[in-house]
């Protein structure tokens, strides 16, 4: 069965080279163009994981994340943040605000597949 990914991301360069790396390895898309339309998506497709920016319009990537683990039926989707913030302490406010995983733009195609194959063996 193909495992679905939410991608929530601002910007259509990220999204289009999300969508190429994905779709290549056999991954179903969902796309989000910011936190509150994130949040929506993933309670009407409950995804498999979320990648989630944390610079965002309307609803930063941490409130969106908050607001997807408090709902019980989809606070066991890992969330990874993918983000420009790195800077120290960054990575713990994105932990603390739910996400099981962080990368860091501009990410390695490598290494961003082998974060999701933690989560989606």
């Amino acid at each position: 069965m193909t495992k679905r990914i939410l991608v929530i991301e601002d910007q259509e360069d990220n999204r289009r080279i999300l969508r190429d790396l994905l779709s290549s390895v056999g991954y179903e898309l969902i796309e989000a163009e910011n936190g509150e339309d994130g949040v929506a998506a993933a309670a009407a497709n409950r995804p498999d994981l979320i990648l989630m920016d944390i610079q965002l319009p309307l609803l930063d990537g941490y409130e969106a994340t908050r607001r997807i683990k408090a709902q019980s039926a989809l606070s066991a989707i890992p969330i990874i943040a993918v983000t420009s913030y790195a800077l120290s302490g960054d990575e713990d406010k994105a932990r603390a605000a739910g996400c099981e995983g962080y990368v860091t733009k501009p990410f390695s195609p490598r290494e961003l597949l082998a974060k999701i194959r933690e989560y989606l063996p």
